[in-house]
């Protein structure tokens, strides 16, 4: 199966041209994640995600090749033209981590951009094309790697955690302003019989 290409749009390429290089699908799906390539939205689990213009554009190069290596000055040449005087280097590498900031990957464990040593990145999570947007669905788990389960568990964990957290600070919280009460009444009333 032949992946269709995705668009990129230069800041100098007009709207019309841009449209007319769409792919005949409107919608990248990977992971929990949907991008709609018409609005260039992306979208977790339904809800919109804040993407920042190069970061999109990183991840429009990535998904144009999935699985295979994007080299880091394709992907400079795709984020800033040629007559941009910045540093290349640490400005691709920014605009991955920020990237993986907004899909909750991590270079460590990738889901979705593994670093491809001194060569640049790689699309690695699963991708499909369709017409229409997909429904929010919790993954199958038989879906989920031993990674995934790990971190789903780790996150329900420390959500359990935190909120237990806040519960006995707020309870304490509560008890020390009751006893204060209680100490500025003793100490009024100590003063008033003086």
């Amino acid at each position: 199966m032949s992946t269709p290409l995705l668009p990129t749009r230069s800041p100098e390429q007009p709207e019309a041209l841009h449209n007319a290089t769409i792919a005949p699908t409107r919608y990248v799906c990977f992971g929990a994640f949907h991008l709609d390539l018409k609005k260039e939205d992306l979208f977790k689990d339904g809800t919109r995600v804040k993407l920042q213009g190069k970061v999109y554009q990183a991840l429009l190069a990535l998904l144009q090749k999935p699985g295979e290596i994007v080299k880091s000055e394709e992907l400079r040449m795709q984020l800033w033209p040629s007559d941009t005087h910045v540093n290349y280097d640490a400005n691709v590498n920014t605009t991955v981590n920020k990237l993986r900031q907004v899909l909750g990957d991590s270079p460590d464990q990738p889901a979705f951009v593994d670093t491809i040593p001194r060569k640049g990145y790689s699309f690695v999570g699963k991708v499909t094309y369709v017409d229409h947007p997909v429904a929010p669905q919790a993954p199958r788990p038989e879906e989920l790697s031993p990674r995934t389960t790990d971190v789903v568990r780790a996150e329900g964990s420390a959500s359990f955690f935190r909120t237990a957290i806040l519960s006995k600070w707020f309870t304490a919280a509560v008890v020390v302003l009751v006893i204060a009460s209680m100490l500025f009444g003793a100490a009024l009333v100590l003063y008033a019989h003086r």
